[in-house]
C-alpha cells in the first residue's frame, strides 16, 4: 500500500523523467549539469514524498517501477506545459524544446543524421541537439543517449526500435591497386587479394565485416575503426574494401569490384527506451531521419556499377 505524503516537487518529477530516458544517474547528472549525488538525493526525496520506490536497478540501468511509471506520466505533462510556456514567452510558435542526445555511426551520423537534425532545428529553434558518433551496436547497458541510430540489429531489453533505412555496401579498390594486382573476375579470385576492413578488436557490428577472412579465414591486412580512413586506404591502394555506397558513390578514384556478384544490405535502426520514444522531441528526430533517408534513396541503394576497364 503506497503511503502518499503530498504532491512532489515538479523538479524532482522531471529528474525522474530524465532518469527513465537515460537510465543512469551519471548521464542524468551530466545532462542537468549537477552531480550523481544530487540526482540520487532528489530521487530519494521523491520516493519519500510518493511513499514508495520509483526506480529499480537492473543490468540495463535504472528502470521504472509501477509507481515510477505513474509519476513519469505526470512529469511528461509538466514537460509539455513548460515547452508551451517557453514558446509563448519567447514569442515563437509552439515548438520542440530541450536537449536531445543522439548516437550514430560515424559516416551515417555525419552524412545523414547531422543534416536531418539541422533541418529539424530550423523548424524548432528552441531544440538543442548533441550528436555522438561511433560505429557500434545498440548499447546493452544504457549509454546516456536519448536515441541511438545503429546498423545491423537493434535488440536489447526494454527498447523500441524503428527501421530508418537500408543501405548497400559493395567492394571497391583503388586504381593503383588494380594496376598492380589486377581486377578479380570472379569471387574465387578474391582469395589472392588484400583487404581493407574494420579493426576486428573494435568491430561490434558483424554485418559490416568483409575481408580475406570471409574467403580465406585470414584477417584484413589494413584495419581501421572508422569507415573514413578505410576509404582513404582503399583509394591509396592498400586493398579491396566493402564500402557504403552513400559514402563513395561518384568517387573517381575508386573502381567497382564484382558489383553484380557481391553486395551487402545493412539496415539502420533508431532505438531508444520506451520513455524516450514517447518524448515529442525524440519522435520528431526519428521522423526527420526517416524523411532524410527517403529523400536520398538513390544514394543509399544505387544500382551496381560496371567497370569500364579504364584506369586513367
Amino acid at each position: 500500500m503506497v503511503e502518499f505524503k503530498g504532491l512532489p516537487s515538479p523538479d524532482d518529477l522531471l529528474i525522474l523523467l530524465t532518469v527513465a530516458r537515460l537510465g543512469r544517474f551519471t548521464a542524468v547528472a551530466e545532462a542537468l549539469e549537477t552531480t550523481h549525488t544530487t540526482i540520487s538525493r532528489r530521487i530519494t526525496v521523491l520516493d519519500k514524498r510518493l511513499g514508495g520506490r520509483t526506480l529499480a536497478r537492473t543490468p540495463q540501468g535504472w528502470e521504472l517501477t509501477e509507481l515510477g511509471r505513474r509519476a513519469v506520466q505526470a512529469a511528461e505533462g509538466i514537460e509539455s506545459s513548460l515547452g508551451s510556456l517557453s514558446a509563448r514567452l519567447t514569442n515563437k510558435r509552439e515548438s520542440l524544446t530541450g536537449l536531445v542526445r543522439v548516437g550514430a555511426s560515424d559516416a551515417f551520423g555525419a552524412l545523414f543524421v547531422a543534416p536531418a537534425l539541422a533541418r529539424l532545428q530550423q523548424d524548432h529553434e528552441l531544440l538543442r541537439v548533441e550528436l555522438v558518433t561511433a560505429t557500434r551496436r545498440l548499447s546493452q547497458n544504457r549509454s546516456g543517449l536519448d536515441l541511438e541510430v545503429v546498423p545491423g540489429t537493434a535488440e536489447a531489453p526494454r527498447i523500441q526500435a524503428v527501421a530508418v533505412t537500408d543501405h548497400v555496401r559493395r567492394l571497391y579498390a583503388g586504381r593503383e591497386y588494380i594496376r598492380r594486382r589486377g581486377m578479380p573476375t570472379g569471387v574465387e579470385e578474391l582469395a589472392g587479394h588484400s583487404f581493407v576492413g574494420y579493426a576486428e578488436s573494435a568491430l561490434e557490428v558483424s554485418e559490416l565485416a568483409y575481408g580475406r577472412q570471409s574467403v580465406t579465414g585470414e584477417a584484413a591486412s589494413f584495419q581501421a575503426t572508422s569507415i573514413f580512413p578505410q576509404v582513404e586506404a582503399v583509394r591509396a591502394g592498400a586493398g579491396i574494401g566493402l564500402l557504403p555506397e552513400y559514402v563513395v558513390r561518384g568517387d573517381t578514384g575508386l573502381v567497382p569490384v564484382l558489383h553484380h556478384e557481391i553486395e551487402r544490405h545493412v539496415r539502420f535502426w533508431a532505438a531508444a527506451r520506451s520513455e524516450s520514444m514517447r518524448s515529442p522531441a525524440v519522435r520528431a528526430v526519428v521522423a526527420s531521419l526517416i524523411d532524410e533517408a527517403r529523400s536520398r534513396q538513390d544514394q543509399l541503394l544505387p544500382r551496381p556499377r560496371v567497370w569500364d576497364g579504364q584506369l586513367e
